[in-house]
């Protein structure tokens, strides 16, 4: 106890507060820029850490990293431009909410589940933070790929409306992730020659033509350009019914907040797989998986939940034994030696008020995502009032910026153009988006623990089943793939006996 009362003198020095402050504000616009994601935010905060005491430094990237992954939901809602990768998995669903005249709902909604799941993870983060990390410290590359697998179908999910046409373009996505230099024997895949793909496809300018480029192609051949966005598409009352709302959908918040953290205590997986497992499991769950796609807030509110929640969780190997949850994380390790506090076991016992500060200073950053999340969404709701010609220049100039800011390269703005007019193309045949970019996320972290877990187990398939966790995973997946498949077998091999037996009384 007396650790937690000095925790909070440490938290309330004035220097700290304004660092929370301050951080958090820079987390807000950094995350609200369609390609200027959390970890680049968090990147360019280490340079001014150097000048700070141990608990301002860390307490800037926990508020920064917070606010930015909320943030990113506001671009996504408001122009179809995913301000971060975690908000592509539900960016089609609020945006349709928007259209409908709904998009203070859904953004609303986003923040408030936003902010409790942060909290829940927080809370689990203070009181199972050691017991998480050893369960998360036995999975091998064994379960990672079962795990990925498991990811990888909710493309099924997020396109049930026509599985077949969502598992090519799962497959396109997939191939997208394959591009560059094999992971193991270093040779180059699907270059072409050029230089700039040996590294691989770089997934913000992918993500941004996808979403923001195609939908400026498909306002020009709507012929809707040049028209202004309805009077009642306003974004105000952002907090009007979303209690009632949440009450309502309890069960999504709750879920989506778990399976965030516990996906965000594994490390390398992090909060953006979170989000598309929880949208795909609050369809496959929801009493009316019919309205998802057409604007509909209980994905979004699992998927909010879950964001944030695998913000919290990606801490806990971090804090207990230095091993990064994800990219922001891994910078966050890098700030905690650098000022003397190094994660470990002993981190608890030697410096425990520091730790429970940093537990207090995540509670801080997430209450104040509703005051500041509200202020940033009453801002950026302005940019509907913007005539529609303005707005796509305006769109199309925050798409060459946010493609260019990730390497540095005109090259980058090629492709994110290229990958617009792909995804044009691919809607008028019918094929959606969402599960390109499934592929491409989870492609990576597919290949690398598959092969890996080739070369330990020999190139022994049953190698996958060894393992307790692995074995269970692994059913579990094939489950998931093989029994949607059956049944449509089913269903067609039905159909074709009833198709049959007319054509044999007739005869």
């Amino acid at each position: 106890m007396h650790s937690v009362i000095q925790a909070v003198g440490l938290v309330l020095d004035p220097q700290v507060l304004l660092t929370v402050v301050l951080a958090s504000l820079f987390g807000l616009f950094v995350g609200a820029v369609p390609g200027l994601t959390a970890t680049m935010a968090t990147a360019l905060l280490v340079p001014i850490t150097f000048f700070m005491d141990p608990l301002p430094a860390v307490a800037a990237i926990v508020a920064c990293t917070a606010m930015a992954i909320t943030a990113g939901d506001i671009p996504g809602c408001l122009l179809r431009i995913p301000g971060t990768p975690a908000s592509a998995a539900y960016t089609d669903e609020t945006f349709a909410m928007t259209k409908r005249g709904l998009g203070a709902q859904a953004l609303g909604a986003s923040l408030v589940s936003s902010v409790i799941g942060g909290i829940v993870g927080t809370v689990v983060l203070i009181l199972a933070a050691p017991a998480l990390a050893r369960i998360a410290l036995q999975f091998s590359s064994f379960e990672y790929f079962w795990l990925a697998l498991i990811g990888l179908s909710c493309a099924a999910f997020v396109s049930s409306d026509d599985p077949v046409r969502g598992f090519v373009s799962l497959l396109i996505g997939l191939f997208i992730a394959s591009v560059g230099m094999d992971g193991v024997s270093g040779t180059p895949r699907f270059t072409l020659g050029v230089t700039e793909l040996l590294g691989g496809i770089s997934f913000i300018p992918a993500m941004i033509g996808m979403f923001a480029v195609s939908e400026i192609l498909n306002s020009l051949v709507r012929g809707t350009a040049r028209e202004r966005f309805a009077a009642t598409q306003k974004v105000t009352g952002i907090f009007r019914g979303i209690l009632g709302l949440v009450r309502h959908y309890w069960r999504n918040v709750a879920r989506g907040s778990v399976t965030g953290t516990l996906i965000g205590v594994l490390p390398g997986a992090g909060g953006d797989i979170a989000a598309w497992i929880s949208y795909a499991t609050a369809k496959r769950f929801s009493k009316t998986p019919e309205k998802f796609g057409n604007g509909h807030p209980e994905g979004v509110i699992e998927a909010g939940a879950a964001n944030n929640g695998g913000l919290s969780g990606a801490w806990v190997p971090a804090l207990v034994f230095g091993i990064p949850g994800d990219a922001v994380t891994a910078i966050a390790v890098g700030v905690l030696f650098m000022k003397g506090l190094n994660p470990g076991p002993r981190l608890f016992e030697a410096q425990a008020e520091m730790l429970y500060a940093v537990f207090i200073i995540f509670l801080i950053a997430n209450l104040l995502l509703l005051p500041f999340g509200w202020a940033a969404i009453r801002l950026a709701s302005r940019i509907l009032t913007v005539p529609r010609p303005q707005l796509m220049a305006i769109i199309l100039l925050f798409c060459v910026v946010g493609s260019f800011a990730i390497n540095n390269t005109v090259f980058d703005i090629g492709l994110m153009l290229g990958f617009g007019i792909l995804a044009f193309l691919l809607s008028l045949a019918g094929f959606p988006v969402a599960p390109i970019i499934l592929g491409i996320v989870l492609g990576p972290l597919l290949e690398q623990n598959f092969l890996t877990s080739m070369v330990i187990a020999g190139g022994d398939i049953t190698g996958f089943f060894e393992r307790p966790v692995a074995a269970a995973l692994g059913v579990a997946a094939i489950l998931i793939w093989a029994v949607p498949l059956g049944l449509a077998g089913l269903r067609l091999l039905r159909g074709g006996a009833r198709a049959a037996k007319p054509a044999e009384n007739n005869s």
